[in-house]
């Protein structure tokens, strides 16, 4: 997720920033912050920079352009970025696009805060910060109301107000921004990145507002299947055209070992009595089963080799 936050002073962008960094993880790229950083680390853009607002001068959009592509070089800005504060003409957003373009990280989405006037000049004259963290309170918000030190740091500094957050400096800022960055809606709206929501309210009805115009995180991929294997109808919930896999042949012994052990425990159940009488008519089915002869009676097995009439002799001593 990578966007701009656009809209008047006061309309809300550093509160809503904030917002989106503790949902989705990524970090907010303010370019007040970044400038005041780089002075106090002492890097040469952050040297350049102080030596231009030392004489006077607005920091050249080159220094600030490469302190934002320093800090887009971070681990934690692969995912994405909140823009806060920059860009403020059409200049600085051309020189943007081909900045961001150049590094492969081009913008999704710019939103613009949609706020009265009259409430933004409200809200900047109860606006309190931390100057440790730079975690933004207002005195007029319900859910912050009568905060006096930072709930975020553990040394809870006292929250201070900024020297410009006063009505005479509000009515110059929001001419600026009448002038110099309001045509950037007109841009972007043209390069077909433009959302626009309503930022009065309450702060988490304006945060629902952001959320539902933001682009969604892309989901992971799913893993793609293993090639070669051929794909497979299931009919039933069985795979269709295959032949059925064969028992091992250890699983076929043991399940006819447990068959058996279970036909002689029903055995040693049975009384004997009945035992006896269903061998008996198994043996007389036996017997019904056997050829008979003329009379019914088993036929008499002839001795090999003599005829019958010599048979009789002998039997009858004859």
């Amino acid at each position: 997720m990578r966007i701009v936050l656009l809209g008047a002073p006061g309309s809300g962008k550093g509160t809503q920033a904030q917002r989106l960094v503790a949902r989705y993880g990524v970090p907010q790229v303010s370019t007040g912050d970044l400038l005041r950083s780089a002075v106090a680390r002492g890097t040469p853009l952050g040297l350049r920079a102080k030596a231009a607002m030392d004489s006077g001068q607005l920091v050249a959009d080159e220094i600030v352009l490469g302190i934002i592509r320093e800090r887009l070089g971070q681990a934690d800005a692969a995912a994405g970025y909140v823009l806060d504060g920059f860009p403020r003409n059409q200049a600085q957003a051309q020189a943007l696009a081909a900045m961001l373009q150049g590094i492969g990280q081009p913008l999704d989405a710019v939103v613009l805060f949609n706020v009265d006037y009259t409430e933004i000049a409200r809200r900047i004259s109860g606006r309190r910060s931390c100057p440790s963290c730079g975690t933004i309170y207002n005195v007029h918000d319900a859910a912050t109301a009568g905060i006096t030190h930072c709930r975020n740091c553990a040394a809870a500094p006292a929250l201070t107000q900024r020297p410009d957050d006063n009505e005479q400096t509000v009515t110059r800022r929001l001419a600026v921004y009448e002038e110099q960055t309001r045509p950037l809606i007109d841009y972007y709206r043209q390069l077909g990145l433009l959302r626009t929501i309503d930022a009065q309210g309450a702060v988490d009805e304006v945060t629902a507002r952001l959320i539902a115009v933001l682009p969604q995180p892309a989901q992971p991929a799913q893993p793609a299947r293993p090639r070669g294997r051929k794909a497979v109808r299931r009919v039933g919930g069985k795979a269709a055209g295959k032949a059925p896999r064969k028992a091992p042949r250890k699983a076929v012994k043991r399940r006819a070992a447990v068959k058996r052990k279970a036909v002689r425990k029903a055995v040693q159940k049975v009384p004997r009595k009945v035992v006896r009488k269903v061998v008996r008519k198994a043996a007389a089915r036996k017997a019904v089963r056997r050829p008979a002869g003329k009379s019914g009676r088993r036929p008499v097995r002839k001795p090999a080799g003599k005829t019958p009439k010599t048979a009789r002799a002998r039997r009858w001593g004859r």
